[in-house]
């Protein structure tokens, strides 16, 4: 693998993780980046202040079901990489209208696939021996675990459970086997929950913090004892850059924090966090805003990564600790209101209880 300049385009890079990506890349000065995003309700371009101006960023409005532009986009950049991350990823969207993840996570990653086989074909020399498709998963296809035992490696069987994480397994089979069928050379990860600056208002973590300072109910599904192990967005940029440039052709990589929490433990520290960074106006703890409500159907009890992989081929291994990184999260919505305050008014109802993500 030669270590010149590469461009990659990343789908979905005005998304949460994918902007933390195109961040990454292009400040790392070693690509040029081209932000590959159909602006659905949760691309935000505004998460690309810091290098919309760069020269070697670029963006294009395209959805990834459009075969016919991503042709045109592959013919006129010549990627070195394509990184895939655009999904429609919320689990309570994917339990009121499935067939918007089908279309996208399916059907679009289908369609992606087989422009850029056909792009690749066309490849010669070093510029075909160093292509890679990376395509970003989740560990919601393993399904759940036991509270008290267990975890995910790359060769869990997959068992999802909800209508969003059947449809990402669905794609991580047709990457797959497109790498078997076609020969692509594909690499994929699946990573555990994801936090930090720039997450949209919808997600447990953002949710929490804002309805906390709008003085608004946290509520918190059943008794709050499903357990997500919490991985910081910034770790999580720096393992795909790994994966994509360096992991081995055909394999598949976890990523994972090493933070199992509760969703209520998670709740709680947000309140105890906000109780020292930003105390309530009438003296009140912001733990007693927390209120339980009915579970969702098809809930996962838990999900653990096992990120031993990851960690023992390419050397990557989170870098943040969940306090830290939820101490800097919240540091960054108090500071950050012109990001948030605009998608919480325009796009975004604070008490939605479909917005609990976990």
């Amino acid at each position: 693998m030669t270590t010149d300049h590469k461009t990659v385009i990343v789908t979905g890079g005005a998304g949460f993780i994918g902007s933390a990506v195109c961040r990454l890349l292009v400040e790392s000065g070693r690509y040029t980046v081209i932000n590959l995003d159909a602006l659905t309700y949760a691309g935000n371009l505004a998460s690309l202040k810091a290098v919309e101006d760069s020269p070697n960023y670029h963006f294009s409005e395209t959805n990834i079901c459009d075969a016919g532009a991503i042709e045109r986009l592959l013919k006129k950049y010549q990627p070195d990489y394509i990184m895939h991350l655009a999904a429609e990823s919320h689990v309570d969207r994917s339990i009121d209208g499935p067939s918007a993840f089908v279309e996208t996570n399916v059907v679009g990653t289908v369609r992606l696939l087989s422009a850029a086989t056909d792009y690749w074909r066309l490849l010669e020399g070093e510029k075909k021996r160093d292509f890679r498709f990376h395509h970003v998963s989740t560990d919601e296809v393993f399904g759940d675990l036991p509270f008290d035992s267990g975890i995910f490696t790359e060769e869990t069987a997959y068992k999802p459970s909800s209508p969003y994480s059947a449809s990402k397994a669905a794609s991580d089979h047709f990457v797959m086997a497109w790498y078997h069928t076609y020969g692509l050379p594909v690499v994929m990860s699946n990573c555990s929950n994801n936090y930090g600056p720039y997450h949209f208002p919808e997600k447990l973590i953002p949710l929490v913090i804002l309805n906390a300072l709008d003085e608004k109910t946290l509520p918190v599904y059943g008794k709050g004892e499903n357990v997500r192990d919490w991985l910081f967005v910034n770790d999580h940029a720096r393992a795909l850059e790994q994966i994509m440039s360096r992991g081995r052709i055909g394999e598949s990589y976890n990523v994972g924090g090493n933070s199992e929490q509760t969703n209520l433990q998670v709740v709680e520290k947000i309140c105890e966090s906000l109780d020292q960074k930003h105390p309530r106006k009438n003296g009140q703890k912001y733990s007693d805003l927390i209120a339980f409500v009915t579970d969702r159907p098809g809930h996962d009890r838990r999900y653990a990564i096992d990120a031993t992989k990851i960690k023992t081929e390419l050397g990557w291994e989170p870098s943040v600790t969940f306090e830290a990184g939820l101490s800097d999260t919240i540091d960054w919505y108090l500071a950050n209101a012109w990001w948030w305050k605009p998608l919480r008014e325009a796009k975004y109802s604070g008490d939605r209880l479909g917005a609990i993500k976990s």
